[in-house]
């Protein structure tokens, strides 16, 4: 994938992951599941899903915009 697609492909990303970080949607729903209420799970899957794109942003653009070689780094 082109450097410019992969950047925009990144931002494109972390933008969702901060729009639908609050689920407006869910306030003042009553609706509950395994005894907690749905917008709590709404913020525990949402935060796996942000622990797992920062592990694949990490594990490239991160070098790549911070101008890290890491073929030439020691360890």
């Amino acid at each position: 994938m082109p450097r410019k697609t992969n950047d925009y492909l990144w931002i494109a990303v972390f933008g969702l992951l901060v729009a639908f970080g609050i689920p407006w949607f869910l306030w003042g729903s009553t609706a509950t599941w395994a005894g907690l209420p749905t917008w709590l799970w709404w913020h525990i899957g949402w935060m796996v899903l942000a622990a797992v794109a920062f592990a694949g942003f990490t594990r490239g653009a991160w070098d790549r915009g911070m101008d890290i070689d890491r073929e030439g780094t020691d360890g």
